[in-house]
This record gives C-alpha cells, structure tokens and sequence, in this order.
C-alpha cells in the first residue's frame, strides 16, 4: 500500500507526511529486521510494559493520524479510545556531519550497499560496517526519546503507538530512518553520486622552490620526526589460492583450508578495526560448537559445511537452523535454540505476568508450556523465553522447531512475526 501523501520523494525537502494506515488487526508492525530493531529500542526503553501494550492496540485500531518525519523528530495526533487527541512527538539524535561523511564512506565501498538503499533495503553489512566506523545508525537504548502533551515523563500509550506506526513505514522505506539522522533522500543520493563520480585529473605537482644550502647543512643532524601510523586496512586481505594443481595430501581439504583462511583474515581484520577503536575489548572465547556456527554464516559449500556439522555434532538440518538462530541474535539466540531447561520459581510468576498481560482477554491464544517453552494450540508456532527475559519467536518446519525472528520484551509481538511467517511461508 502507498501511504505517500503524493510530494515526490526524491526532492531535496527536510520533512516528509504519510498519510494514516488502516487499523492493523492480527499482524506484526515490523517485517524486516531494521523495523524489529526500531521496535525493540522502544521495548527495551519503555519503562511501563503496559503502555508499550496500549500503544501497540491503539496503532492497531488505526488511531494514529498521518505521521510527519523531520530530522531529528517524528510527530503525529494520536486518539485515545475515548477519541481524545493527543500531539506525540519522539525524538532521535541526528549525525553529526563528520558521521555522516564516515557513514557515506562505508556506502560506497560496497557496490551492493547503493543497490540495496535504491531497493528500499538496509543492508545488514551496511549497518555493521558503519558501527564499525562509529556511526550506530539503528536506535538502541535510551535512543527514542518521547514527548507527549498527555503529560507524561515516559513513553505513554500514545508514542509507543507512533513508534509502532513508524516501523511500518521503515519497512517500506529505510530513507524514512535516514531523515530522521538528519539528511533527506535526495541530499543522500546526490552526496554518494559525488562519492562515486571518477576523479578529476590530477595536476601536475608545482615545482619545488628549495631551502638554502646553508639552511640545509645547519639542519643535517637533525633526525626527522617518526612517520605517522599507517590506517588499518579498509578490507581484510584475500589468502593465496591452493588451486596448484599438485594433489593434495591425505587427510588435507583445500576447499576447507581456503574458506578457513578467508573467514581467519575476515575476523582479524574485525579484531583490529575493533581494537584501533575501543582499545582491544575482546568477546568472550567461543566453544567449538558456537565457533562452527559462526564459520558457517559465510556460505562454506556443501562440503565444508558437512564437515563444520559433523564437527560439531549436529546434522545438517541441525546446522542450518543453528546458523539462523546465530543470525538473528548470535551466542543468545543460539543457546535458546538448542538449552532445554525448566522455568520455575520467580522466573516463571514473572514470565506468568508477562504472558497475560500481553494481551486482551478476547485476543489470548491458548498456551501449552513445557519448560522454557509456550507453544500455541493448534498452530505451528512457539514462545521460548531467554535467560535475559526476551521471548523468541519460533515456528515448526518439517517436524522442527527452527528460529522465527529476533527477540522481543514483549512476547505478542514476538509470537505476531512467528504467526505472520507460518502464514505466509
């Protein structure tokens, strides 16, 4: 559905207004992963879970009026359900422009990044290419800062409700996130087509005028300054390739030896910028069984992931809903997968509460629990819940439980992807 008010999207303007949506009822706010993450700085900010509840209802029932978008800000009339008007504003720190020039590098070192933005795609690597730089594009904690004239200090029903009508618009457009950072869609394009025009020819250097030889000889014994630090590289190396034509020795794989040494120079080069960064943090060591998971996201072939699987005890079904559980939230997303542990005590009256405050008592699936895991009566989908609290989507393929989407605080929204992706897959 167009929800443009008709002004033509790639004019150099710095606010843009999409009109209302329709009400929403029985589907997710967010379908790709940068609207689950605008949602999940709103989760993870909102101090009262009930409101975030009250704002996802009243984005459902269609109560949010046409949403304006402006550097730094979004704003929209929200009604209660008693149809009083309430003025909603959250507010996003926009880029400095010394981050914008580090965000735009990053984009046009990648021929896939411009392609994926013209797409209407945030590119995953793009995002995490820019962290790298320093530039956190995506929200995170704290990040969404509301203003309501309800007069509330938090985020109330109203701007938990705009936020989730925002997710729907960033699924259409991630442009609508880079206004918010403070440039337009046009001003974007034209400054990466600057980036990407071939340089002009350089100019012949001017001849050197010289220092007097007198000069020249009194400043002799005088060591020069140390040269400056060389720049990290902009791109992991690429190793040799083992293709020699000799045969290999017993037991040697070189398909295996190659993408071993490609993924090796891929993590050091991340190590480094990392550690040039923040001073050399290190994660915590992996196990052999998360490590094999971490190789395999780099698409190994069919034989080396046969080997990765074997490894690490896992068949190949096993493996592949292993590397997309680490997709979507690595070693926790992992450890929900495969942990078979029991709930019980404070944690379980805690995720009780969660669990019936989710939603109305008319909207309430029916429930079976076992352990850390609620799965839905009469339906291919299933809640488990992390040791952080978050609650993981999770749908059955081919007699499998396998990894639905990211986390969320809130387990309706996480139980509305998994549903949605039942549906339609």
């Amino acid at each position: 559905m167009n929800t443009y008010d008709g002004t033509n999207p790639y004019d150099d303007t710095t606010e843009r207004t999409f009109a209302a949506f329709p009400p929403a009822q029985g589907r997710g706010f967010a379908r790709s992963w940068w609207g689950q993450a605008w949602l999940k700085a709103l989760e993870d900010t909102a101090l009262d879970t009930k409101q975030v509840k009250t704002g996802r209802a009243l984005a459902r029932a269609g109560a949010v009026g046409a949403v304006s978008v402006r550097p730094g800000r979004i704003t929209a009339v929200v009604q209660d359900r008693d149809r009083t008007p309430h003025r909603a504003d959250v507010l996003l720190e926009q880029l400095s422009g010394e981050q914008w020039d580090r965000f735009l590098e990053t984009a046009v070192e990648r021929a896939g990044h411009i392609a994926a933005l013209l797409d209407r795609e945030m590119p995953p690597h793009l995002v995490e290419d820019a962290a790298a730089a320093g530039v956190e594009l995506l929200p995170g904690l704290g990040d969404l800062e509301p203003e309501c004239d309800c007069g509330a200090w938090d985020h109330c029903g109203h701007t938990a409700a705009l936020c989730y009508q925002v997710a729907r618009l960033l699924d259409q457009d991630p442009f609508v996130l880079l206004l918010m950072r403070g440039r337009s869609e046009r001003a974007v394009l034209d400054d990466l087509q600057a980036r990407t025009a071939p340089p002009a020819p350089a100019e012949a250097p001017a001849r050197q005028e010289g220092v007097d030889a007198a000069e020249a000889f009194a400043a002799g014994d005088i060591l020069p300054p140390l040269p400056a630090l060389p720049e990290p590289p902009e791109e992991p190396g690429t190793p040799p390739s083992l293709d020699t034509g000799t045969p290999a020795p017993p037991g040697v794989d070189p398909a295996a030896l190659e993408f071993l040494a490609a993924r090796t120079a891929a993590e050091a080069h991340r190590l480094l910028i990392e550690a040039v960064r923040e001073h050399g943090s290190m994660e915590q060591e992996l196990t052999i069984g998360q490590d094999a998971v971490r190789l395999a996201l780099g698409d190994p072939g069919v034989a080396v992931a046969e080997r990765l699987a074997v490894g690490s005890g896992r068949d190949p079904e096993e493996l592949e809903s292993a590397v997309r559980a680490w997709r979507y939230g690595g070693v926790a997303a992992l450890s929900v997968l495969e942990e078979e542990r029991t709930v019980e005590g404070e944690e379980l009256a805690r995720a009780r509460a969660v669990l019936d405050a989710a939603w109305d008592e008319d909207e309430r699936p029916s429930l079976s629990a076992r352990g850390c895991r609620w799965t839905v009566a009469d339906a291919r989908s299933q809640l488990r819940l992390g040791r952080d609290g978050r609650w993981w989507p999770y749908r059955e393929e081919r007699g499998r439980w396998v990894p639905a989407g990211p986390s969320a605080n809130d387990p309706a929204t996480a139980l509305a992807s998994a549903e949605e992706v039942t549906t339609t897959g």
